[in-house]
C-alpha cells in the first residue's frame, strides 16, 4: 500500500510489527479484538492529518507467539510499556480499542507520563454483574460477528484472508491465535482490577463508544468517565457497535481528530 512503512521490534522475547503511515504529530493506535491484520479506512482517515503509528500486541498478526509466556496482567502490562516505548510511542497521543484499550489505560495508570492525550474506544477493563460484558469467546464465529459490528460486510473486510488457499490457511491461523491471545488477555470478564488504578489517569481522555455496542455496553462509558481523576469527555456514534473504527470510520477518525486539536 502506497505510503505505508513497517518495522518490526521485540517485546517480550518475541516479534511485533509497526506499521506507519501518514505525516505530522504522531498519534499511536492499539488495536482491539482481532487485532489489525490490514490497513483499514479508519487509519487512512487518521493518517490524513497525522502520522499514525500502529503496533501489534503480542499474539496477534503482524506478531509472534510471545503471548503464550505472558502470564498474568502485570505481565501484560509490562508488555504493553515495553510496545509503546519500543514503537516510539512515549510522549505521543494515543488511541485505543476494545482489549486494547483495557491494557492502554492501564499502561497509563502505572506510568501517568506515557502518553499525552488518550483515545479509549469500547475499552474493556470494568465489570458490572447487573449489567454484563458479552462472553464473545463462547460464541460461534457468527454469532461473534453479530456481537461486535452492525456493519458485516465492513467487519468482514478489515479481517478478509488472502485468495491464495495456502496463505489464506496460514492467515486464519493467526486470527485463531489472535483470539487466543485475546482470552488469556481477558479472563475473566475483562475483570483484571482497572477500577482500582483508574484513579491515576490523569491525562485527557476521550472516551468513544458505538451506541450499539452488544460487548461492553455504553453505560461502561459513564463508569470509566467516574473513575478518572484527569479531565475526560464522551462521543457516542449512532449506530455503531463494539467494533466502532470499522463501523463508522469516517465518525470516529472525525472525533479523534476534534478531540485533539480542541
Amino acid at each position: 500500500m502506497s505510503g505505508l512503512r513497517e518495522r518490526v521490534v521485540q517485546v517480550s522475547g518475541g516479534p511485533c510489527r509497526i506499521w506507519e503511515k501518514g505525516e505530522g504529530e504522531t498519534l499511536g493506535v492499539l488495536h482491539g479484538l482481532g487485532g489489525c491484520p490490514v490497513w483499514t479506512p479508519f487509519l487512512d482517515e487518521l493518517a490524513k492529518t497525522r502520522r499514525v503509528v500502529v503496533p501489534s500486541l503480542p499474539g496477534f498478526a503482524g506478531a509472534g507467539e510471545q503471548h503464550r509466556r505472558i502470564d498474568g496482567q502485570l505481565m501484560w502490562i509490562a508488555s504493553t510499556l515495553d510496545l509503546i516505548e519500543e514503537a516510539g510511542l512515549a510522549g505521543a497521543d494515543l488511541a485505543a480499542a476494545s482489549v486494547g484499550g483495557m491494557l492502554a489505560a492501564d499502561a497509563v495508570a502505572l506510568a501517568p507520563g506515557l502518553v499525552r492525550r488518550l483515545v479509549l474506544t469500547a475499552p474493556y477493563g470494568l465489570y458490572d454483574n447487573d449489567d454484563p460484558t458479552a462472553d464473545v469467546f463462547s460464541t460461534t464465529p457468527e454469532e461473534a460477528t453479530l456481537l461486535q459490528t452492525t456493519q458485516p460486510e465492513a467487519f468482514a473486510k478489515a479481517f478478509e484472508g488472502p485468495a491464495d488457499p495456502e496463505e489464506n490457511a496460514e492467515f486464519q491461523l493467526r486470527q485463531y491465535r489472535a483470539s487466543e491471545a485475546a482470552a488469556r488477555i481477558l479472563w475473566p470478564f475483562g475483570e483484571q482490577g482497572l477500577a482500582s488504578r483508574l484513579h491515576r489517569i490523569r491525562v485527557p481522555v476521550l472516551l468513544l463508544w458505538g451506541d450499539q455496542d452488544r460487548i461492553v455496553p455504553q453505560s461502561y462509558a459513564k463508569r470509566f468517565v467516574a473513575g478518572l481523576a484527569g479531565p475526560s469527555e464522551t462521543h457516542i456514534v449512532t449506530g455503531a457497535g463494539h467494533q466502532v473504527w470499522i463501523d463508522d470510520p469516517l465518525a470516529s477518525a472525525q472525533a479523534i481528530e476534534k478531540f485533539l486539536t480542541d
